[in-house]
């Protein structure tokens, strides 16, 4: 089987919503609880499979611990790892050969992008992002709003009290 026949016979009987964007290209998204989907690429190249999946956009604060936090969770990854871009956003991404693309390797890397980027999100959200949290609850608080999709970081406004 080709590296594609691989991909798209794993992510169908997976039942993953994907699209196949052609020349070796495939969006797939990855749906979450925290993050409610990951957008995540896969790309056949030339002697490897490139996979990159983003995760938030650049925090607006805390930038030290933010990256350590990444730093030392990419220790504990198994196939990708945490990069950012040019402009700060948050991503991971990884690279494994055309050999290794099999059905259970290439669930085992989705399996981590999604563990990953939908458990690490509500962490990186409290550590670069806690002033726009505080601001947004104390907004939606005001004018009677649900607070509902707020409440993972109810603790944030307490220790604020």
């Amino acid at each position: 089987m080709t590296p594609e026949q691989v991909i798209t016979s794993t992510l169908e009987a997976n039942e993953l919503a994907y699209q196949d964007k052609g020349e070796g290209r495939f969006f797939v998204t990855l749906p979450g609880t925290k993050k409610l989907q990951t957008n995540c690429w896969l790309i056949v190249a030339e002697h490897a499979l490139l996979i990159e999946a983003f995760v938030c956009r650049q925090p607006d604060e805390n930038h030290e611990n933010v990256y350590r936090y990444l730093l030392r969770r990419n220790a504990k990854l198994y196939g990708v790892h945490y990069t950012i871009d040019k402009t700060g956003d948050l991503y991971l991404v990884g690279r494994i050969s055309h050999q290794a693309i099999t059905p259970d390797e290439l669930d085992r890397i989705l399996g981590q992008v999604l563990e990953a980027a939908d458990g690490d999100f509500n962490t990186l959200l409290e550590l670069g992002f806690a002033t726009a949290i505080r601001r947004e609850w104390a907004w939606r608080e005001s004018r009677g709003e649900s607070l509902a999709n707020l409440q993972p970081f109810k603790q944030l406004v307490d220790q604020e009290d």
